[in-house]
């Protein structure tokens, strides 16, 4: 029992201080280590495992929906990211500026890509002469750079992996299905592998993307309350056209402009991960992401017979999931603590009495409850527990949503449920940008989107009394 005591007390308790909670936990479950650059992070093995994992689910879907992987270059010329004005005012402030090539000072100041719109402009134009040519779906991992103010591990920092798409197409109205199909593309790895649950929306016209026609976003909920957007999907209309001349013959023979998207997931998602789903001993990860789903902890390893029922259960298990072995000479009460804080899904354990009986013990780490698993048909059941644990975590952050989501009607009703409840509060809007900025300024909460599901909860905007166009989703935000 002391040991588990003194392993908690490593984590700050996460009622007390969400901020150093997240702190510990990415630390110490070795997800990223600091760099000698403020606000960039080393992601450690570990962290990238649960990045690749996600990658690879997202990778697989953005190709069956028949997009090609491109790469685009790290640096952006000034005068190129100038071309569309909207964009470069929206990325301005965040962006980072080469201005010498080693001891010569650039005749152009060159930019290092916080997105890559302009690039695949550019390429575009010189790619795209027909509607024979159309619809070009590209998409690209990568990194990017946005110089930051406050950053965190994950959630913002100044250096950041992710994919984005740019596509194009000969009409608004397909520009305009490839913006939902992508969004969800979006949702669906967030709740079917990631479980976290999302509400689908539109951002306001001033929280949209700097020269976008529309954004779409998908937002989620963390445990503190506050909101995150967890990844968005563009319709760019045919602005980035018209800056870059991107021009086809139509089927009519008559040359027009291209109608754009863009769509972007980031490495911010692990953190949504992280206080979607982390409690007091560290991370809790979903099965289906998990670079290790089964931990196997031998009991009395110096017995005889134990290392090597171990090393066949791991051989064995290994077909069906993603399983290690913990075989070091520290006690079996570190390794249980250690593997909880990395929040591995399933913990077995095996000694010899366990052996003996022909069965193992199985730790949830979802709800800690222990299971003694015959060995017959184990295989099974680890999957079907493994299916429950991702299920039930969907579940409780959905169920953790709905508690910490209100209804205001008043403005002064909406700066105490902010003040004192927090979450996500569904209020009505009249769609004028005044309104939006006074809310933000008097209680920190900011539109987070338009649900696609409207409800009407009044009939006034919940700041000014005017009549109400919109239902809106507003928190707090990441």
């Amino acid at each position: 029992m002391s040991n588990n005591k003194n392993f908690v007390e490593k984590i700050t308790n996460m009622d007390e201080d969400f901020a150093q909670w997240y702190t510990d936990v990415v630390t110490k479950a070795e997800l990223v280590d600091y760099s000698s650059v403020r606000g960039s992070m080393i992601i450690r093995p570990y962290g990238y495992a649960l990045w690749e994992n996600i990658k690879d689910a997202l990778d697989k879907r953005i190709k069956e929906t028949g997009h090609e992987n491109v790469y685009m270059p790290l640096f952006i010329p000034e005068s190129l990211l100038q071309k569309e004005k909207d964009h470069i005012e929206g990325f301005a402030p965040e962006v980072a500026w080469v201005t010498h090539g080693g001891d010569e000072k650039l005749q152009e100041r060159l930019v290092v890509r916080p997105t890559s719109e302009v690039l695949f402009g550019e390429h575009y134009k010189n790619i795209i002469h027909s509607y024979r040519d159309l619809p070009k779906l590209y998409n690209q991992w990568a990194n990017v750079v946005r110089w930051e103010k406050t950053t965190r591990p994950f959630l913002r920092t100044l250096e950041f992996l992710w994919q984005e798409g740019h596509t194009c197409h000969e009409t608004d109205e397909q520009a305009h299905e490839e913006t939902v199909k992508m969004l969800n593309v979006y949702a669906e790895i967030c709740e079917d592998i990631l479980a976290i649950p999302v509400i689908k929306g539109q951002k306001t016209e001033k929280e949209k993307f700097a020269g976008a026609k529309y954004t779409y976003t998908i937002e989620s909920l963390m445990h503190d309350g506050k909101a995150l957007q967890s990844a968005t999907s563009h319709h760019l209309g045919d602005g980035f056209a018209k800056a870059f001349g991107i021009q086809f013959l139509n089927r009519e023979g008559k040359q027009e402009y291209v109608q754009q998207t863009s769509w972007g997931f980031t490495t911010r998602i692990i953190g949504a991960m992280i206080m979607v789903h982390g409690d007091d001993r560290g991370l809790v990860v979903p099965p289906r992401i998990a670079p290790t789903q089964v931990m196997i902890v031998p009991i009395a390893q110096h017995k005889e017979g134990v290392l090597d029922f171990a090393y066949d259960l791991k051989e064995k298990l290994s077909q069906t999931v993603r399983v290690g072995i913990d075989a070091s000479d520290k006690k079996p009460g570190w390794k249980f603590n250690e593997y909880e804080m990395k929040g591995i899904p399933l913990r077995l354990e095996a000694g010899p009495r366990d052996i003996e009986q022909q069965q193992v013990v199985l730790v949830r780490r979802d709800t800690g409850e222990k299971l003694i698993t015959p060995m017959e048909g184990l295989e099974a059941k680890i999957q079907e527990i493994l299916e429950d644990i991702q299920i039930n975590l969907l579940e409780k952050a959905r169920s953790h949503r709905e508690s910490k989501t209100s209804v205001a009607t008043t403005f002064q009703d909406f700066k105490e449920q902010i003040e004192h409840k927090g979450g996500f509060i569904k209020a009505m809007w009249c769609g004028d940008q005044a309104c939006e900025d006074k809310i933000k300024e008097e209680t920190s909460a900011t539109s987070r989107c338009m649900p696609f599901e409207q409800e009407k909860v009044a009939e006034t905007c919940v700041c000014c009394g005017n009549e109400a166009k919109h239902m809106v989703y507003w928190a707090k935000a990441y």
